[in-house]
């Protein structure tokens, strides 16, 4: 019963937080409005403003002027869900993301020749997701919002004309709210519900490499690191149902579970081919084969719950991913630059664990975007964003509990626009 719903929680919790990178899932790929024009396809290579400090710390040495950049992305989600089944009654709408914005600002500062210093502030993933309120498999999940701030101080190195290194530590705080239905044993009294909040603040780190083959042609790597969090917090469960009241099952629980988000490699290489055009590939790699399983510690629980919400283990079997992308840009004269993209990047997730609460596969975007310069000081980027994912099943059935089945067929979509405005001085 609560045992079973406590186990989805949490392990959304963790799913979310994995969704770090390009891998699928929900995760964000907003840390920069010039690269989401390409669909980032350029990555760890385009140094071409302040938002290298993300894709790329080593990228910080081909900046000449302190730079400072802060811009948003915007995303509008749709999802329709069709061929529905399952024990609970109830309604499909749908399109459960809201509007979402995405923040993001750096700045960074050349001290000499060799040395730049820079620091960012943005949002490596976040996940929201907010059913009707009959909604279907409502004792999956109905309502999710996770997110993850991150502040990282940077510093690069020029080793030579060619190569340049760079990293930083990164350190990120995530809070996490989530909500479930626990069906009633008696369908007059409604359904109780049950609301968990949890947060932590861990430590991790970015380091990069560039390396200039000619004045027109670079490549860079980026290592993201994994990250240790303790996510530390309550669950509480509520309803007038005197079945769930005798054994215990209302109250506020202390709650806490260990997981490590996984470390990513990100490969991209830059060439100009003339003054005017200039083209992108890369590829990410993400090791989310580290989440095999998930243990939540529980505690203050009494009565006869207290047996199966002590210790609770949950698999997750997710698999490693693979993102690509290739993209160009066109210099239109000395004010204008044009942008086209192209990714595909695989989801993590599998037909057996899939819930509602990321109903996610594999997926595609296609971007476009402009960088516009009105002076030799200022730029500002806007970028637009399309991505379809396959049609993803679920199909969960719980054996342990009372929540019975839910299997459904999902088809996500979503439109991201973004504005950045970069200043040098």
């Amino acid at each position: 019963m609560k045992h079973a719903w406590f186990k989805t929680t949490l392990a959304l919790t963790i799913s979310a937080a994995s969704s770090y990178s390009v891998a699928g899932g929900f995760a964000l790929n907003e840390q920069s409005i010039s690269g989401m024009g390409s669909s980032y396809a350029g990555r760890s290579s385009s140094a071409d403003d302040a938002t290298t400090l993300f894709g790329n710390p080593a990228g910080m040495s081909r900046l000449k002027r302190s730079e400072v950049s802060v811009g948003a992305a915007a995303i509008v989600a749709k999802t329709d869900i069709s061929h529905t089944s399952g024990s609970t009654a109830g309604s499909n709408d749908g399109d459960m993301v809201p509007f979402t914005a995405v923040p993001m600002g750096y700045y960074v500062n050349p001290v000499n020749d060799q040395w730049t210093f820079g620091v960012g502030v943005y949002a490596p993933f976040g996940l929201i997701t907010d059913y009707e309120g009959g909604f279907q498999g409502r004792k999956f999940g109905d309502y999710s919002e996770v997110k993850v701030v991150t502040v990282q101080p940077t510093v690069s190195f020029r080793v030579n004309d060619q190569l340049s290194i760079g990293g930083g530590p990164t350190i990120n705080r995530i809070d996490g709210k989530l909500e479930s239905a626990l069906g009633s044993l008696n369908p007059a009294l409604g359904d109780s519900r049950v609301k968990i909040k949890g947060d932590d603040t861990a430590i991790g780190y970015n380091i990069g490499a560039l390396y200039e083959f000619t004045p027109h042609t670079r490549a860079g790597v980026t290592y993201h690191s994994k990250v240790k969090y303790k996510l530390d917090g309550d669950t509480t469960v509520s309803g007038s149902d005197p079945i769930y009241t005798a054994i215990g099952a209302y109250g506020k629980y202390d709650a806490s579970l260990d997981l490590t988000t996984p470390e990513s490699v990100d490969a991209s290489i830059t060439h100009d081919i003339d003054d005017a055009w200039t083209v992108y590939a890369g590829s990410t790699w993400t090791r989310w084969s580290r989440l095999k399983e998930i243990t939540v510690e529980n505690d203050g629980v009494t009565g006869p719950a207290a047996g199966t919400l002590s210790s609770i283990t949950e698999e997750q079997n997710w698999h490693d991913t693979w993102g690509y992308a290739v993209g160009t840009a066109y210099k239109l004269n000395q004010q204008w630059t044009l942008r086209a993209g192209l990714a595909f990047d695989q989801s993590p997730t599998n037909n057996t664990n899939r819930s509602p609460r990321i109903p996610t596969g594999d997926r595609t975007a296609v971007s476009f975007g402009f960088g516009w310069n009105p002076t030799e000081d200022l730029t500002v980027d806007v970028a637009y964003s399309y991505l379809w994912e396959e049609d993803t099943k679920i199909n969960d059935v719980d054996t342990e509990g009372n929540k019975g089945s839910y299997a459904a067929t999902y088809e996500n979509s979503a439109h991201g626009f973004g504005t950045q405005v970069s200043y040098r001085f």
